[in-house]
């Protein structure tokens, strides 16, 4: 999260050797020793419990406590359960924690449960349609949040599609594609998309009334 002075909050994601089994302990001295080392607000990188990256609700409320400069986390639970109690909990504690909304192949549903904002990849390429779908469901505007819903819905079909590792180049293809990136740069292990998977992108684009005449009418 930038500004003319450098960073305002470092987005902390999860050590990959918490793959192997992690401790509440762990966690707490990994962010422990992030926050000795600057007083900037911090973001957690909250991952699914299945790939033994997330934190535990017990574990969380820990780290919260014990490390003030925690303001947010970003909110990769993967499940409507458990995202609606990060919502509920993290959110109503004596010191907030804002929960930012990373769900962003359901980012509609996600945002009526109540979350405070959203950090998204897709928001690369359309991170206006994002903000004004959290300004609709902030105003209760339900209709018009469907509406912006329904031109999102496109993006994010050919966006998260599987394999989920192209998700990025996907948006670069169509960065390219809106004439905002000159090319789509991709390194090994991963590789150009194909051109019916590009063509699929324009499409969606297209659809989102982000490509062509369409698009036209709705800047107008």
């Amino acid at each position: 999260m930038p500004t003319e002075r450098g960073a305002s909050a470092p987005l902390v994601f999860p050590p990959a050797p918490f793959t192997m089994g992690q401790s509440p302990e762990m966690a707490l001295a990994h962010f422990e020793r992030i926050a000795d080392a600057s007083d900037l607000p911090i973001i957690v990188f909250q991952y699914p419990l299945a790939t033994g990256q997330g934190y535990p609700r017990d574990t969380l409320l820990k780290m919260v406590e014990q490390v003030p400069t925690i303001r947010a986390i970003k909110d990769w639970a993967g499940n409507v359960p458990q995202h609606e109690m990060h919502i509920r909990t993290l959110q109503s504690l004596p010191r907030p924690v804002n929960v930012l909304s990373t769900h962003s192949a359901w980012l509609f549903s996600s945002l009526v449960l109540g979350c405070n904002g959203l950090l998204s990849g897709s928001g690369s390429v359309i991170a206006d349609l994002q903000a004004r779908l959290f300004d609709a469901v902030q105003r209760n505007d339900l209709a018009a949040a469907r509406a912006l819903n329904d031109r999102i819905y496109p993006l994010a079909r050919v966006f998260y599609a599987e394999p989920w590792a192209d998700m990025h180049n996907r948006m670069k293809e169509a960065l390219v594609l809106l004439g905002r990136l000159p090319r789509a740069v991709v390194r090994p292990p991963l590789v150009k998309l194909a051109r019916p998977e590009i063509e699929r992108i324009r499409e969606a684009l297209l659809e989102s009334g982000l490509l062509g005449a369409k698009a036209g009418r709705d800047a107008a």
